[in-house]
């Protein structure tokens, strides 16, 4: 069954993240894998054809991650808990079981022979770095993720999944953080949040954050899923099957699940091209993503479908130019480029993106003077002949020289992003202004 004609997501409630429908802990082995339809729209098994996201570190900050549970063990590093008490983040407390789900959707191998059993991430040779953080209501100073967010950086991710949501200002310490992981070639990808609102949400509205809705399987923008300019990509979000922790597994709806993909899609990306910028690997996401038919046209990102749907195949096969370092993401303030990893090709794209290089510009102007040099030479060599001779036989002629279709004529990278191709579909109508219960 084709992308095109599977998907579907939705939003939820767990800060940023889903609305439990329920465990099935009594439901068949092969019924678990069958519930995650997201694989089989995504064609997962062409695509772990070509990437699995081996090498690539993923950090989830979010609840501590159970890495003990059998779709996840030996996949999950000690990490950090920034909880009270402090200690590793790979031990949960047997109720919070968010961080979890999220990590099994990222790099879940399932058990059993050949692994056939139980719940399989989109990237199942990733390595998931539990950071455990406070997700409640309550009790706001538990809740920054600056510090969670440099100590990512610091530990080896590559991207950093942040499927929640905080009501409270962006901190400066958290724009810094945010900063500190963009110039460190780290991508960020956060929820956009589950109360159907336009008002920009947090993290995922913090500039440089790839902030990510939900998608259902008729390709709809789910009517809870927040919208708005910030909006960039979307992903499965609908029904979506991952592991549990008071239950072995667990049945929700959410821009967590949805943000859980991207973060995958992103680790297999940096897995298949480790040379590439953050915001390189963004831009593979966002050039190759899917829209509706009656999108055609549209004007982009788009308030509810940003760029539109993510479709990992492609991403990891298309012939895509690098482009700009930065991507679709903002410029750093400061103009700095990110501390590592770009590559030659991300070290072309920054040159085009300046501009011709000094090189070029001296090479171009030595060129002129010789040209003009050239051009004087003939003319008097001509102009002797003609002295002495008169004019040339055939009547009057032009000078062809190494101008016209010759000549320097530079071509900048176009560093717009291109209409998607389309995919059938329906535009949702105006999302409700009261958010699902939890």
């Amino acid at each position: 069954m084709s992308f095109t004609r599977t998907l579907r997501v939705v939003g939820g409630a767990v800060v940023a993240g889903a609305l439990l429908f329920g465990t099935a802990p009594v439901a068949s082995a092969d019924q678990i894998r069958h519930d995650q339809w997201p694989l089989r729209s995504f064609g997962a098994d062409d695509v772990w054809k070509v990437s699995t996201g081996k090498g690539v570190t993923v950090a989830v900050i979010d609840d501590p991650v159970d890495g003990s549970h059998p779709d996840l063990k030996g996949s999950v590093l000690p990490g950090k808990s920034f909880l009270p008490g402090g200690g590793t983040a790979d031990r949960p407390d047997g109720k919070h079981e968010h961080g979890t789900a999220m990590a099994s959707l990222i790099a879940g191998h399932g058990h059993g022979p050949g692994g056939s059993d139980g719940v399989k991430g989109l990237a199942p040779d990733a390595k998931i770095l539990p950071v455990g953080i406070y997700l409640g209501n309550g009790n706001s100073a538990k809740k920054s993720y600056a510090e969670p967010l440099k100590y990512a950086v610091d530990h080896g991710a590559k991207v950093v999944n942040m499927s929640f949501e905080v009501y409270s200002e962006t901190s400066p310490a958290e724009k810094a953080a945010v900063e500190y992981a963009r110039k460190h070639d780290v991508l960020v990808v956060a929820a956009s949040g589950n109360s159907g609102s336009s008002t920009p949400r947090l993290p995922s509205a913090v500039p440089g954050i790839l902030a990510v809705g939900a998608v259902d399987i008729d390709l709809k923008v789910w009517k809870f899923s927040n919208y708005g300019p910030h909006i960039k990509l979307l992903a499965p979000g609908l029904h979506i099957r991952s592991a549990g922790v008071e239950t072995p597994y667990r049945l929700a709806n959410g821009t967590s699940d949805s943000t859980a993909y991207v973060s995958a899609a992103a680790a297999l990306l940096r897995s298949k091209f480790p040379d590439l910028t953050a915001g390189q690997i963004a831009n593979r996401l966002v050039k190759t993503a899917g829209l509706p038919d009656d999108m055609k046209g549209k004007k982009l990102p788009d308030p509810h479908y940003g760029y539109g749907f993510i479709r990992p195949s492609k991403a990891l096969t298309a012939n895509i130019p690098a482009g700009s370092e930065n991507g679709p993401l903002p410029a750093l303030k400061d103009g700095s480029s990110k501390a590592s990893g770009s590559g030659k090709d991300a070290q072309q794209a920054t040159e085009s993106d300046k501009g011709m290089s000094t090189g070029v510009i001296i090479g171009i102007v030595g060129g002129v003077v010789g040209l003009l040099v050239v051009v004087l030479t003939v003319v008097l060599v001509v102009k002797k002949k003609n002295g002495r001779n008169g004019p040339p036989p055939g009547g009057p002629g032009g000078f062809g020289g190494p101008g016209g279709s010759g000549g320097f004529v530079p071509h900048p990278p176009n560093s717009g992003y291109q209409q998607q191709p389309s995919a059938p579909g329906a535009y949702p109508s105006s999302p409700p202004t009261q958010p699902p219960g939890r």
